[in-house]
This record gives C-alpha cells, structure tokens and sequence, in this order.
C-alpha cells in the first residue's frame, strides 16, 4: 500500500484525478471503477477540466459504478445514474453505452447481482477502482460485518448510512433502505484501488482502515488485503495516522512518484 499525504484537499483530489487520467493515458481502452458521494464530485470536475483541454480521452473507457439505490430509476435525480451523467458523463467524450451501474429498478435482485458481475467479468476485469470510504468505514454500500469475500448484491443499508445520506433526499423519508453494491472481493479483484480521503472527520476511520486491522466491521481494511493499492489523503484526513513520516520519506523519494511531486 501506497499512502500520500498531500497538504491541502484540492491538491488530493488533483493528484487523484492525474493518476486516474495517466493510467486512461497509458491504456486508451481502460476498464474504470467509479463512486459517488460529495468526495468525489471535485474529482470528477478536475477530469472534466482535463478532458477538455485534450489531456485525456474516455472515448474507448468503459465503467463501472460501485453502487444504485434500489427503487429509483435512473432519472431520479437522488439516483447514482443521475449523480455520474450530472457531474462527469454529460461533460467528457464518453460514450455512455460503455458506463455502467447496477440496475435499481430489476425485478430479480439475486440475477442483477449475479449480471453485474458477469459485466465486470467478461470485459475483463477493473483496471482501477476508485474509492471513497464512508465515516463507519463501508466502501460501497458494504456495511459493517460485510463479507470479505462478497460479492455484488442488494444489500441492507445501516441507520447511520440512511441518516447520513438521507439529508439529500426531499423529503428525507424518501431515501431507499437498500441498495445494490459491488462486494468487498469485486473490489479487491480490481487490479489497482485508489482511495481518497478527505476532511477531518474521516480522520479516525482513515486510520482504522489504514493501519488497524482488517476486519469486516471496517470494510475499508480490507484494502490492506490489495497488492496495488494507493490512498491519498489531505492533511486533516491523515492527523490520525501513525507512520506519517515514513508516507512522506516514500513519497519524497521513490522515482514513481517524481512527476507528482
């Protein structure tokens, strides 16, 4: 694991979204894993920025969302379909056949699962997951005491994610209890993680997930399990960590990292 303490949040976000456009870069055809939620909506504008400026092409990239509400259609602006088309897919050279989210509204939610696994599978497999991490450490919508080895499948969501997640929905009530979410094993069969955190709430389960040990109460360990993963954080979202100064001696001296430096 490659841990990156930049200072500000926007130079996190910033360096995210380059290693996600390098790696776009370096494989024009890429298979890329997205999230949601309020972290990742300034990466999005930096790749929007990118795109539009030639930096980078999503012509031939194809996606793949962590996660859909059950019981809202795609045009429900509270959807995850509607979150990626508003805040990246209207705005970069995408062609949205090849972007992906688990179907919300299937009547048969064991063979959605079981589809969107065989998406995943028969493209390939994810070159790169992007991650976020939630405050009780969930990656995607895999809750605590998710399996390790789980796969996507609708998945109960716990009162701290409908509270926490209900404040954008009108009226809050209206939030879905459930969801769809990749697993924490689709995750970990991508063949790179990055995950960003930011803010100094995300502080204490930074450092659980980072240092403390795997386990399924905080799913986001389980990246620890990953042989290619990198989390970078902004300052406030690193205060609990423990090896701060060997993060940044790496950082600071390891050649694959010189051009972000």
């Amino acid at each position: 694991m490659e841990v990156i303490i930049r200072p500000t949040t926007e130079q996190a976000v910033n360096l995210t979204a380059r290693l996600i456009a390098d790696a776009i870069k370096a494989k024009p055809d890429f298979k890329l894993g997205l999230a949601t939620g309020a972290t990742m909506e300034a990466v999005y504008a930096d790749l929007v920025k990118m795109n539009k400026a030639g930096e980078v092409d999503f012509s031939r990239v194809i996606t793949f969302n962590l996660d859909e509400y059950i019981g809202l259609p795609p045009e429900d602006p509270n959807s995850y379909r509607y979150y990626m088309n508003h805040n990246l897919f209207d705005h970069i050279n995408i062609d949205k056949r090849n972007t992906h989210l688990p179907n919300g509204m299937a009547d048969d939610e064991t063979a959605e699962g079981e589809r969107y696994e065989s998406a995943i599978r028969d493209c390939g497999g994810i070159d790169l997951q992007l991650l976020g991490i939630g405050s009780d450490g969930h990656i995607g919508f895999n809750e605590p005491i998710s399996s390790l080895a789980s796969r996507t499948r609708a998945k109960a969501l716990t009162p701290a994610t409908y509270v926490q997640n209900s404040i954008y929905f009108n009226p809050p009530e209206s939030m879905p209890k459930r969801a769809f979410t990749m697993g924490v094993g689709t995750i970990l069969n991508s063949k790179r993680i990055v995950m960003l955190i930011t803010g100094a709430k995300k502080a204490g389960i930074a450092a659980k997930a980072i240092e403390g040990p795997v386990t399924s109460m905080v799913t986001g360990s389980a990246i620890q399990l990953h042989p290619n993963v990198v989390v970078v954080l902004d300052q406030a979202a690193a205060a609990g960590l423990t090896q701060t100064e060997y993060y940044n001696w790496v950082f600071a001296n390891e050649p694959e990292w010189a051009q972000y430096r």
